[in-house]
């Protein structure tokens, strides 16, 4: 079964109970995040600290380990400052995150931070973006490195879009995998 995500203030010690004692969750969760400093935490209105955030993910760790973690960042929101990117990148370094939906922050018509003076040139917020999945990406090659010779239980999902003659499946924590399914590969039901 996959839960597959949860804003962070709604992810109760009873939830993280859940995952140390039902098994048949797969070891991945989409825990959005955005940002890693307090302040700019605090200006998009999330309701919760760099701190709590990573105590719900040492929490779950600590119930299920090896679990895989992946989430949402924005950079460039008004007003962010190197030293709030820092701390965004701190804790990308702490959590270790699987992968990442990332973005430059633009104003949504109707949102406060629709009209908040957006002082960050376009090309520091692109230079910030491609930092931070340049990061990300490192970690995942590390981490996909690490299961490399092991033996991974695989949920199906069907023929491989890379090769027909392969099929496709998830990892319980969410890596996408192509593999030889054999002779009968194409009689799937």
């Amino acid at each position: 079964n996959r839960y597959t995500t949860s804003h962070p203030n709604e992810f109760t010690p009873r939830l993280i109970e859940v995952y140390g004692k039902v098994p048949q969750l797969v070891s991945h969760l989409h825990l959005p995040v955005q940002h890693g400093s307090d302040r700019i935490l605090m200006a998009m209105k999330r309701g919760y600290t760099a701190m709590e955030y990573k105590s719900i993910v040492r929490k779950l760790r600590a119930v299920r380990p090896g679990i895989s973690m992946s989430s949402d960042f924005i950079v460039g929101f008004p007003g962010e400052t190197e030293d709030d990117f820092d701390k965004l990148m701190k804790l990308i370094d702490d959590v270790g995150y699987d992968a990442s939906f990332s973005f430059i922050f633009s104003p949504r018509p109707g949102t406060p931070a629709a009209n908040l003076a957006d002082d960050t040139p376009h090309a520091m917020k692109l230079k910030r973006l491609q930092h931070l999945q340049a990061t990300v990406e490192q970690n995942v090659r590390a981490i996909s490195a690490s299961r490399v010779g092991t033996v991974q239980r695989i949920l199906v999902e069907g023929p491989s879009k890379k090769n027909p003659q392969e099929l496709m499946g998830r990892t319980e924590c969410n890596r996408i995998v192509n593999f030889d399914g054999g002779p009968n590969s194409q009689r799937l039901v």
